[in-house]
């Protein structure tokens, strides 16, 4: 996994699971702690995620919003889109260009 950007904007490549959710979670805490407005999230890069990567992507959002700011991810694929479809959580995330949940493809 790796992460690159700075407090308003990070791009997150790779695999974000178990093995790199503790520095996935510092990077993101950081970012969100020191800056202001938006942080968005672009996961264009992104090849998969576990269940343990998208807690952290939510402890990140819970976070955000603590601290007055918004997460919004960008270039969530479609496989990705599936699960917060599937777990819901495409209603309370920020997902730019929102989720067309009738032409994501049915598993």
């Amino acid at each position: 996994m790796h992460i690159r950007g700075d407090h308003a904007e990070l791009v997150v490549g790779g695999r974000l699971d178990v093995r790199s959710a503790a520095d996935a979670r510092t990077v993101l805490h950081s970012a969100i702690d020191d800056g202001v407005g938006d942080l968005v999230l672009d996961l264009s890069e992104l090849d998969s995620w576990d269940a343990t990567g998208l807690g952290v992507i939510m402890g990140a959002h819970r976070r955000a919003g603590r601290c007055g700011r918004r997460l919004v991810l960008r270039g969530v694929k479609p496989q990705m889109q599936r699960l917060l479809v599937a777990t819901r959580l495409h209603r309370i995330l920020a997902i730019e260009g929102g989720i067309g949940v009738e032409s994501l493809p049915r598993v």
